[in-house]
């Protein structure tokens, strides 16, 4: 085995990574096999490794030759992602980490455990160019998208995680909720790919249920329709944070191209071709966006552009240091969600994790850096 191939496929490209096994396909996988020296069935055994094994430690792999094996593991499945610090809250259920990338980009993803389900909240970009205001990752700006192996590598870190016990009990990662740093669907095909190897069956994947992986979206609306043609069954979250255009216009700027009419017939195409219910992500933010009136139009236009395909998150803003923005008061929160269930819609308040550990999106890459 030569040391040039190898390391030619793992040169990363400028601003890019270095190309990893998972931003291959079965094909490109075996002719990088090849060209790294070995024959095209190491392709086959490199990924049960890595994604049935959830490893890419080279003394695991004894299915390989001895001679040269960490050369070419250390080729075909590069170290993407180097551990900065993890912080733990909420008795442990919670596990924030920090990753840099081989550019030093700083990245976060977000374990927790839930009596039923143990989630990873995924980044799909370093940085966001939607510009919320409220969001400490949009404060930043958009660094760049992440490679499909890098979304893949946070994922695969995860379950090997909650596998060896880093939530207390050894657990199984189920649900996979790309809600962390980004905008999933600015970082459209990496993103797509990334969730056909999360969800494809061992060895060719992670094995993660489609069913239990969500793509959020502040509501790009090609994007969206794009992805309704594919057919999968993941679930689609759109970011709303208010039901009127003058408002939504500020806080989620991206409204000034797609209103918030268009971007329900969106989620309404995507929910009648895929049968889900779509899920609106409302982060209630105090004397914002938190009145009954808005409540109230906010009930009365999910229902009527829904139905019963949609269910409303809603988020008590985990305020960033130094913000304008907080968290509303409980009452009006309660007050909100009854009114929204008056209309005949399901709303829900997400279960607030990680506030003492800076786990809002972006707030612990802003700290790092």
């Amino acid at each position: 085995m030569t040391s040039s191939p190898l390391l030619v496929f793992a040169a990363p490209r400028r601003g890019q990574p270095p190309t990893h096994l998972a931003d291959l396909d079965e094909p490109g996988r075996k002719a990088a096999v090849v060209a790294a020296g070995q024959p095209a069935f190491r392709a086959d055994q490199l990924a049960r490794h890595y994604f049935g094994g959830l490893s890419r430690n080279p003394a695991e792999m004894t299915d390989l030759p001895a001679q040269g094996r960490a050369e070419f593991v250390d080729a075909l499945l590069p170290a993407l992602l180097s551990e900065v610090k993890s912080v733990a809250c909420d008795d442990g259920s919670t596990r924030k980490t920090l990753w840099r990338a081989h550019d030093g980009t700083l990245i976060e993803s977000v374990l927790m455990r839930y009596p039923d389900r143990i989630t990873l909240c995924v980044s799909s970009q370093a940085g966001c160019g939607m510009a919320c205001p409220f969001c400490a990752t949009g404060q930043g700006g958009l660094t760049r998208n992440l490679s499909t192996g890098e979304i893949v590598e946070q994922v695969r870190l995860a379950a090997a995680a909650a596998r060896d016990g880093a939530l207390g009990e050894p657990g199984r990662l189920s649900n996979i909720v790309f809600m962390g740093m980004g905008e999933p669907l600015a970082n459209y095909k990496r993103v797509l790919a990334a969730v056909r190897l999360i969800t494809a069956p061992v060895p060719h994947g992670l094995g993660i249920s489609a069913r239990s992986v969500t793509v959020s979206t502040v509501g790009l609306v090609p994007a969206i329709d794009k992805l309704t043609a594919e057919g999968l069954q993941v679930r689609l979250a759109v970011s709303l944070h208010t039901p009127d255009d003058e408002l939504r216009d500020t806080l989620v700027p991206v409204n000034n191209r797609w209103k918030v009419g268009e971007v329900l017939a969106a989620a309404r195409r995507y929910a009648d071709a895929t049968g889900r219910r779509v899920s609106i992500e409302y982060a209630l933010i105090r004397d914002i966006n938190d009145q009954p009136w808005r409540a109230d139009l906010l009930g009365r236009l999910l229902h009527e552009r829904l139905g019963s395909l949609v269910h409303v998150n809603l988020i008590p803003l985990n305020p960033t240091p130094g913000s304008k923005w907080d968290a509303s008061p409980l009452p009006v929160q309660e007050e909100f969600v009854r009114r929204v269930r008056a209309a005949g819609v399901t709303c829900t308040v997400r279960d607030t994790r990680g506030q003492e550990i800076a786990a809002a999106c972006g707030q612990l890459a802003a700290a790092s850096r």
